[in-house]
């Protein structure tokens, strides 16, 4: 089994070994100074997030709708460079507008469950869209775990949201990750699907074993966002999606996610599909993954009970 950054894709990724050396160098005060001057004579190309933001920022104001919150390290975590790069929101209209859906689901929840999450923005984003929300957040790689625990301390609802170190999907599975990404970035990218020959050993469980974490008649919503495995989640869940029928916000990669199976998993228990394509929901009969959509609204409800217009 070749270690994924040894791999040709990985070695890709990296800029063979060069991206962190040319982040760095661009991050620093001068540099980055340079770069953003120069940058003035390409108009909308810094919104894109994908340039890095200033070593010696230590923080990120963010806000969706009416909620605001804080990101840390966004010289390292990818989604707190956008921030920096999108003044406070994510500068894709259908990132931005995905967020602000879930901002809207939270308000209306009992419980979320954000598996996938990375350092945690919809995790924020929902304990603090609605006070009265309990949050369980699962992320499986070790040093984004700790930025993520960190970005939930700074912003003062740790004692609403409950962080798993653990993975949603097969229980018999147990994955390793690497203790310390030593990558440019935070990687959004692991998962299960990519191989590691050292590293820390993480567990897995299902979702139906969360059933004892939802409240009688609670409402649920989701969050997924694991790099193409969300089929796995859901076989292992079909008990917790018949007591519960959550709305799920989730990621479907074009040329990773399995659509069909997807279909086959989700449809007995009601759920509609809608792709989330810029700034608005398009119903889709199907899932097929689209290089030009990765997010997917699934629901058992209408659109409009979210106060979103569909064409």
């Amino acid at each position: 089994m070749t270690d994924y950054r040894s791999s040709a894709a990985g070695r890709r990724q990296s800029w063979f070994g060069a991206k962190r050396y040319v982040k760095r160098l661009l991050a620093m005060r001068i540099p980055h100074a340079a770069m953003r001057g120069a940058l003035r004579f390409v108009p909308g190309f810094p919104r894109t997030g994908r340039l890095p933001a200033p070593a010696h920022l230590d923080e990120v104001q963010g806000r969706v709708l009416d909620v605001r919150f804080v990101m840390l390290r966004p010289d390292l975590d990818e989604v707190a460079k956008e921030l920096y790069w999108g003044r406070g929101e994510r500068p894709q209209p259908a990132d931005r507008f995905a967020l602000e859906l879930f901002a809207r689901a939270a308000r209306r929840s009992d419980v979320v469950l954000d598996v996938g999450a990375y350092t945690g923005i919809f995790t924020l984003v929902a304990a603090l869209a609605n006070p009265q929300l309990e949050v369980h957040a699962f992320e499986v790689v070790p040093d984004i775990y700790t930025a993520l625990v960190d970005n939930c301390a700074r912003n003062d609802v740790l004692h609403r949201v409950t962080l798993h170190h653990v993975g949603l999907g097969d229980p018999d599975r147990v994955g390793r990750f690497p203790a310390v990404s030593a990558t440019s970035a935070l990687p959004s990218y692991y998962s299960t699907r990519l191989a590691f020959a050292d590293g820390v050993r993480i567990r897995f469980r299902s979702l139906d074993s969360l059933g004892d974490q939802i409240p009688p008649r609670g409402r649920v919503l989701m969050k997924v966002d694991v790099e193409g495995t969300e089929h796995e989640i859901f076989r292992h869940g079909q008990e917790f999606l018949a007591a519960h029928t959550p709305d799920i916000v989730c990621e479907v990669l074009h040329g990773v996610a399995d659509g069909p199976e997807l279909e086959a998993l989700l449809e007995p228990h009601g759920y509609r599909f809608h792709r989330i394509r810029g700034a608005r929901l398009e119903p889709a009969a199907h899932i097929r993954p689209d290089a030009s959509v990765r997010d997917w609204l699934f629901s058992t409800g209408q659109p409009d009970d979210l106060s979103i217009d569909v064409p």
